[in-house]
């Protein structure tokens, strides 16, 4: 009985995984299709399926373009200039910058997967951080451990460079294992954990 229970959970959580992907891309693309049908009923005089989707491709595309140019680069530090000077939006403009990018033009919060001990030692937590060392103090990481399996919530931790354990996952595998409260796990987290694991025996050991 527990065999068909475990195997009806696996099954059940693995269509989840498969179907939620699935139907949040085709809930975006449904969207910007009824927002954009206009265009080609401008243009062909009757609404056309999938030719918004195909002209907002196409925009975002040109868009990553005129970004990479030097023109293009000038321009967006001057629109970075213009937001972090208006009142109400500086705020929270530069509030999302600090966590999707530092001021390097680096990788944010999110950049890096690290494990680190929790604070018996015991066990370890799953969490991320930019993989910059903390202003004043160029041993120190900051590390956000977010909850499982809503990722929303979670707690800050200042730890030392020695006792994070840098896992080699992207960041989207490491929310699969909080998202999958651990059904799905992969190997270079139990590399990491190993590893964190013998560098605490051998500093519990030299102590002895």
């Amino acid at each position: 009985m527990k065999r068909l229970q475990d195997h009806f959970r696996s099954t059940f959580l693995a269509g989840i995984f498969a179907a939620v992907p699935v139907a949040f891309t085709i809930g975006i693309c449904w969207y910007v299709d009824s927002k954009t049908r206009f265009i080609s009923q401008q243009v062909f005089g009757k609404p056309i399926p999938v030719v918004g989707i195909l002209i907002a491709l196409a925009a975002i595309y040109l868009c990553g373009l005129i970004a990479t140019t030097l023109l293009g680069k000038w321009f967006l530090k001057l629109v970075d200039k213009l937001l972090t000077r208006v009142p109400g939006l500086r705020a929270l403009y530069v509030a999302w910058k600090q966590i999707a990018l530092t001021p390097g033009g680096t990788e944010g919060t999110f950049a890096k997967v690290v494990l680190i001990p929790d604070e018996t030692g015991a066990t370890h937590l799953l969490g991320f951080c930019s993989g910059r060392s903390v202003s004043g103090h160029s041993d120190t990481f900051c590390v956000f451990v977010p909850a499982a399996p809503n990722p929303v919530n979670g707690r800050l931790y200042f730890v030392h460079r020695s006792k994070c354990a840098f896992v080699d996952v992207p960041p989207e595998e490491a929310f699969k294992v909080i998202l999958s409260t651990g059904n799905y796990i992969p190997p270079p987290v139990g590399d990491a954990a190993r590893q964190l694991t013998e560098s605490t025996l051998e500093t519990v050991q030299s102590k002895a």
